[in-house]
């Protein structure tokens, strides 16, 4: 049974990472493209903090667009996008993991969980990240299992 989980884990990692370029498009979080509201995802992780990027400093990667804050987040980016992409295409991970739709996030909510990237809608006194808190293995679970069948769609 252990062995049947972990194949099964790794086909869910290997189908989320394979998408094409149009199906990314189709399933992020973008406004124009853009993913992150134009905020540096790189910034998240080097200073703990969300910064607005900048056109000047941008990738397109796998049909996604990125703005970062400095030359340097951008090339520390391309080397390894994968690591600093947000997770459930920068959609929230509360509503993901809650009702597994795709909600607005707030980009300056955010969390950092094993390396990976989780951002949040906080609007009208409804900050996610609160409840997100109060049961994050549950939720993850269920956020990582819904965002696995909208991409597999």
């Amino acid at each position: 049974m252990k062995i049947l989980a972990f194949l099964s884990a790794i086909l869910m990692f290997y189908t989320g990472y394979s998408q094409t370029a149009e199906k990314r498009r189709s399933s992020f979080n973008l406004e124009n493209g853009l993913a992150i509201s134009g905020y540096d995802p790189v910034a998240y992780f080097t200073q703990s903090k969300a910064i607005e990027g900048d056109k000047r400093w941008s990738v397109f990667h796998n049909g996604v667009t990125y703005y970062f804050s400095s030359e340097q987040n951008k090339e520390t980016f391309k080397k390894n996008p994968g690591a600093y992409e947000p997770q459930y295409g920068g959609w929230c991970a509360y509503a993901m993991g809650a009702t597994g739709e795709k909600v607005e996030i707030d980009p300056e909510t955010f969390k950092i969980i094993n390396g990976k990237l989780y951002l949040f809608y906080n609007k009208f006194f409804n900050n996610t990240l609160k409840s997100w808190n109060k049961d994050e293995a549950n939720l993850k679970s269920k956020a990582d299992n819904s965002w696995n069948r909208i991409i597999q769609k």
